[in-house]
């Protein structure tokens, strides 16, 4: 019985242990995630401080705009193609539904750019906007914040369907839309001729370091607790001495007993 207890207790023990380094690794975690993002919010001050150019000079002839692209602000001059506009479902500003209009504008070398026009507030529970605002016809000069594409894992909300999509995915709305397009999409800052003012216009980036540090403390915390809580248990369960494992207490000889002497004197 008692070897069982102490294979119980050490299977216990080995688990708060291993729950313990499971906190610890989850807390590095956090902070490299932390300072990921603390890079990237040098890249995104650096880009917002930069003047605008070309789109061309940014990102240059493969036509790839990544991570190290973000909120850089370029300038792009060409007709929009209405035929071939696609309207995102579900999107968000400020916890407000509603939907965003992106419409391919082509450049005189046949590239495209994704331009997302802006954001139009759903009204009721409509699953379609009442009205998308006509894009302007002629030459238009777009100045805007370029993004990479959208990702959404497994699903397939970047490839536009019947004119929608959940997602801007370049390579994706390509297949569809057969067209030369940019591996990414811009926002529009300034527009001549200006954007409709239906639009309502995007918010800027967040430049904070989030709440990697603190989820990091709470890790650690709890790997603490781990660890505190067995050190603890361990004193409050420490194994006492048996009884049968105590010396046993020494007898009084025959002759030293009240009835050994009794019996002689009979």
């Amino acid at each position: 019985m008692r070897r069982l207890m102490n294979v119980r207790w050490i299977t216990a023990a080995l688990a708060v242990i291993l729950l313990a380094v499971v906190c610890v690794e989850l807390g590095r975690w956090q902070l490299h995630r932390l300072e990921e993002r603390k890079a990237r919010n040098e890249v995104t001050r650096s880009n917002l401080a930069a003047a605008p150019a070309p789109i061309d000079q940014i990102v240059g002839p493969q036509g790839l705009i990544g991570d190290q692209h973000a909120w850089r602000t370029a300038v792009v001059t060409g007709r929009y193609d209405a035929s071939k506009q696609i309207i995102l479902k579900y999107r968000n500003i400020a916890d407000r539904p509603g939907f965003e209009i992106v419409t391919p504008l082509v450049q005189a070398d046949g590239k495209a750019v994704l331009v997302d026009r802006g954001f139009l507030p759903r009204q009721s529970s409509e699953l379609m906007p009442l009205h998308v605002p006509a894009v302007p016809t002629g030459e238009v000069t777009v100045t805007g914040r370029l993004q990479r594409s959208e990702r959404g894992g497994s699903t397939n909300g970047g490839v536009p369907d019947d004119g929608t999509a959940r997602l801007i995915n370049g390579p994706d709305f390509a297949k569809v839309l057969g067209m030369d397009l940019y591996d990414g999409y811009m926002t529009i800052s300034q527009q001549q001729p200006a954007n409709d003012a239906s639009f309502l216009s995007f918010p800027g980036p967040e430049i904070d370091d989030g709440p990697h540090f603190f989820y990091a403390l709470q890790w650690f915390f709890f790997a603490l607790m781990a660890l505190g809580g067995l050190v603890y248990f361990t004193r409050q369960n420490k194994p006492e001495d048996k009884p049968e494992d105590k010396p046993a207490e020494p007898q009084p000889e025959a002759a030293e007993r009240p009835e050994a002497h009794a019996a002689v004197r009979d």
